[in-house]
């Protein structure tokens, strides 16, 4: 009873900001939600590669078919996303293994140095994941 009077009583003046278009991340936050979400899209892309690979080790047919499934624009495209976000997740993971065993300094200077090389990295390993795709 106690508390509902004070949720009822309680000031009305926290700033509150829904509009997300006017919200302006830190390339550390970004940084980090990008290795959150990396970790997600490699974890459900183990299930794709995994039917793949059984398929593909099935029989000369399932070779075949997955060779054929391999050859379409849209399955390269899946491909490529998968490899990139495998790439940005180690990249990531690297940056935080240095970061928690003090190789690297825990400031926000060296954080925003580390993410956008962390990033870079990923951009070159995605240039390179692609060649190696198509």
């Amino acid at each position: 009873m106690w508390a509902l009077f004070m949720i009822k009583n309680a000031k009305k003046q926290r700033p509150v900001n829904l509009d997300l278009t006017t919200i302006r991340f830190p390339v550390t936050a970004i940084a980090s939600i990008l290795h959150r979400v990396s970790g997600v899209i490699t974890f459900v892309a183990i299930g794709i590669l995994l039917w793949l690979l059984g398929l593909s080790l099935s029989s000369q047919e399932g070779f075949q078919h997955a060779s054929a499934i391999m050859d379409s624009f849209f399955v390269k495209f899946i491909m490529w996303g998968i490899l990139t976000a495998l790439a940005y997740h180690a990249v990531g993971g690297i940056r935080h293994l240095l970061m928690d065993v003090g190789y690297l300094e825990e400031t926000f200077a060296a954080g925003q140095r580390s993410a956008y090389i962390a990033i870079a990295i990923t951009v070159v390993l995605s240039i390179l994941a692609g060649v190696l795709v198509w």
